[in-house]
């Protein structure tokens, strides 16, 4: 048995809320000790950095191209990254010498697997030299480059986590930026793949209509009707007639069709939209699951859950509810992934992102 390690995991997801960093002791397959974690969030200016730079690399045609502002948008997230890990190990009494290796997902600002082509923006040698950790990093690569879709990689730490479960087969839901699904066999088998769109889209829209980043507590929503136009029109996408395994880019879904929507009637329908995504997910799957649990951000918002609720006909329960932070699970995956790459093991596998066959990844930068 190998022996565990201390990781920590950074994760800046798509909704762009800010730097979640998790520590775990883990020998990357079935010891999981589950550490703290905190949220550093970002400030307006460094979400609209951000958003400037998902505009900016819609036009990527290579991983290594830094066209206009982007090289400076990777060097200051790096920064801002090594600031969250320097202030989480402070806080918690750390010292870098305690900590073996991190995980660093990085900012994603173009998905085109079709193309292979990822970009997750992120200098983890520079992060190593800046924090005196070293650093896995570009896990996603490897996989696009043979082929598959270079999402999701949480699956194989669901997997683990599902281990301590009661019965199975049982699904976790990770509602971020974008929406996806973990299935877990009652043999450990796992199938994975994106449902649709989780808060991107409702936080675009509501920052658009009312000048804030999202909806908190869905009161936006509660306000507004469904438009069954609208969201027919949305479901109509051709992702949804795609066989899983499969993945998604933050802006795979425009909200041109909404013009002319209310505000409240606008998140109202793009809440929707997600619960019936997820739906549909649900009836790709081998068998039903008996719990589906979820994680993420978007369990936050009480409208999505109820409509969640509705939609699917599974046990909904919040991560919290089986012992689990789902505002750290992320953070949590990117460090175990981090000792999985490190070992060699498979992070990626033909039932979660398409890959030939099981895959390692990431690339490792040290302090020196």
């Amino acid at each position: 048995m190998s022996k565990p390690l201390t990781a920590l995991g950074l994760m800046s997801g798509t909704s762009l809320d800010g730097i979640d960093v998790a520590l775990l002791r883990t020998d990357g397959e079935d010891v999981v000790e589950r550490g703290t974690a905190a949220t550093y969030p970002y400030r307006p200016d460094q979400q609209a950095m951000l958003q400037e730079a998902l505009e900016v690399a819609s036009t990527l045609e290579t991983r290594e191209a830094r066209p206009g502002a982007l090289a400076e948008t990777e060097r200051q997230l790096t920064e801002w990254h090594a600031e969250a890990v320097t202030r989480f190990l402070a806080s918690h009494g750390l010292a870098p010498s305690q900590v073996d290796v991190i995980g660093f997902h990085g900012q994603t600002v173009i998905h085109r697997p079709e193309r292979r082509l990822t970009v997750q923006l992120g200098l983890g040698a520079l992060l190593a030299r800046r924090v005196g950790v070293q650093v896995v990093h570009d896990l996603r690569a490897a996989d696009v480059a043979a082929g598959g879709q270079g999402a999701p990689l949480v699956p194989v730490y669901h997997r683990a986590l599902a281990a301590g479960l009661p019965e199975r087969p049982v699904a976790f839901l990770n509602i971020g930026g974008v929406a996806n699904l973990t299935w877990v066999g009652s043999d450990g088998s796992l199938l994975a793949f994106d449902t649709g769109p989780g808060n991107a889209l409702i936080n675009d829209w509501c920052a658009r209509h009312t000048g804030v980043s999202f909806d908190h507590d869905g009161v936006l929503a509660s306000r507004g009707q469904v438009n069954a136009d609208v969201l027919g029109q949305l479901l109509k996408n051709n992702f949804f007639a795609t066989a899983a395994p499969k993945s998604l880019d933050r802006n795979t879904f425009r909200t041109t069709l909404l013009d002319g929507l209310s505000p409240a009637d606008g998140a109202a329908t793009l809440t929707r939209f997600t619960a019936a995504a997820v739906a549909a997910g649900l009836g790709l799957l081998p068998e039903q699951p008996k719990r589906l649990i979820i994680c993420g951000g978007g369990r936050h918002n009480p409208v999505l859950m109820q409509e969640l609720r509705k939609s699917v006909q599974e046990t909904v329960i919040k991560s919290e509810n089986i012992g689990i932070d789902g505002d750290s699970l992320e953070a949590e995956a990117w460090a175990y992934l981090a000792v999985r790459s490190l070992r060699g093991l498979p992070i990626s596998f033909p039932g979660t992102t398409g890959v030939p066959a099981p895959l390692s990844g990431g690339v490792l930068a040290t302090p020196e």
